[in-house]
């Protein structure tokens, strides 16, 4: 089983990190996908350290929507942030988690596409899988994945919360979809319902831990190896047994991100 998302350098972790990597690893996880914020130096020295506890540990670095604000009128800045990260971390495998974020307020939205059109246009220098973050700005996503893409860009939208459309907008993008704790809540039946109709080759497993903990355990500090959960409920979901659907979204974890 793999985490295609989570945050093991973020501040929640520290005082038993050792204790969650191995909780993860006795679930049967063999990898994850660790986010880094490209931003926070202090997620870049957590992040050797992480690799040397879980040698097969992937990561993820990019500007998260909420900190573009912190780069108005100095947009293209974000470029050589962004490059430098990933070039710091020789496990890094993709670029995010970018994108918009219309919910909160913390960065103009101007701004939030500019940022997220300049680290799309990387990833295809680069040659890396975007990690998409959207919320309340489905349309400007679609919009500027098609327009920045160029049909050369793979990549995930995390934790999908979204509408029917936009999952069926983002595959035809060749996206995929990735699906986490909100999947067992008792209000997620939306999510549900668009795991429904996704291909089973396009489909992925996290837990966005330390956030969106899922039933039985919501209301605590989410960590990888509870990613076991959504999976279940995802089987449920699509109909597939466990098991299958565990080698499944593992070798569509291995097919995006080229471990």
């Amino acid at each position: 089983m793999i985490d295609s998302h989570c945050h093991l350098a973020d501040d929640a972790f520290v005082k038993d990190l050792p204790e969650v990597i191995s909780r993860a690893q006795q679930a049967g996880l063999t990898r994850a996908m660790c986010i880094l914020a490209a931003e926070n130096r202090i997620e870049a020295e957590r992040a050797r350290e992480l690799a040397r506890m879980w040698p097969t540990l992937l990561f993820g670095i990019g500007l998260h929507p909420h900190q573009a604000g912190q780069f108005s009128g100095r947009e293209h800045e974000v470029v050589s942030l962004v490059r430098h990260a990933i070039a710091s971390v020789p496990q890094a495998r993709a670029l995010g988690e970018i994108g918009l974020d219309y919910h909160y307020d913390f960065a103009p939205k101007d701004v939030q596409q500019t940022v997220f059109r300049l680290q799309i246009r990387l990833a295809r220098e680069l040659d890396l899988p975007v990690i998409i973050h959207t919320r309340e700005a489905e349309a400007d996503t679609i919009s500027i994945l098609r327009d920045e893409s160029g049909g050369e860009v793979r990549g995930v939208m995390h934790c999908f919360t979204g509408t029917r459309r936009l999952a069926e907008e983002a595959l035809a993008l060749g996206m995929h979809i990735s699906f986490a704790g909100i999947l067992t809540f008792p209000k997620g039946a939306n999510v549900r319902e668009v795991a429904a109709i996704v291909p089973l080759d396009r489909m992925l497993c996290e837990t966005d831990s330390p956030y969106l903990a899922p039933t039985p355990h919501r209301g605590k500090r989410n960590e990888p190896a509870w990613v076991v959960r959504v999976a279940e409920e995802l089987a449920t979901v699509t109909g597939v047994a466990v098991d299958d659907l565990w080698r499944l979204t593992s070798a569509n974890f291995d097919a995006l991100f080229r471990p």
